[in-house]
């Protein structure tokens, strides 16, 4: 497996980890019908617009198929302060998840970060996610809660944050 950043050509790979990583992730927990309609082609046309501003990186096998991504980069909603930077998303397909693959991505994007002149980093999860543990496990500090609603449900979240990238990659 390598990791590298996404280009034009990852766009349908993206979108499929997209959609299939969501489906599989949130079953059970997100609105059905709100997962049933998430559609490759709107997907493709979101990473369409991001690829050039903040291309993602990307997880591909031998044959150069997308496995997963990691994105990340200024925080978004400035409710943090402290904290400059903000794991967007890390999607892996369902049969490639539990391999180390997140920790790899997420490694990665931190290198990225640091490099891009960040110091800290938050992340938003779904309180119902198990990926929680993932970022218990990499040191995250629970920062706050909040409320999120996705199709017909509102669902809590939790805000992680690491005040160190650099401790983060000891």
């Amino acid at each position: 497996m390598k990791i590298r950043l996404a280009t034009k050509e990852d766009i349908k790979g993206l979108a499929k980890v997209h959609v299939d990583s969501w489906r599989t992730t949130y079953e059970g927990i997100v609105d059905p019908d709100f997962l049933r309609n998430l559609s490759y082609e709107e997907r493709e046309k979101m990473w369409t617009g991001a690829i050039d501003t903040n291309p993602p990186l990307v997880a591909i096998d031998e044959a150069g198929e997308v496995l997963g991504f990691a994105s990340g980069g200024a925080e978004r909603s400035g409710d943090y302060p402290g904290f400059d930077a903000e794991l967007y998303a890390i999607y892996i397909l369902k049969e490639y998840q539990g391999l180390g693959l997140g920790r790899r991505l997420m490694n990665r994007l931190i290198d990225r970060l640091i490099e891009e002149g960040f110091e800290s980093m938050i992340v938003i999860v779904l309180a119902e996610n198990e990926a929680k543990y993932f970022y218990e496990a990499m040191g995250g500090k629970r920062l706050a809660e909040a409320s999120l609603t996705i199709g017909s449900r509102t669902h809590q979240e939790i805000v992680y944050g690491w005040e160190s990238l650099q401790e983060l990659k000891k």
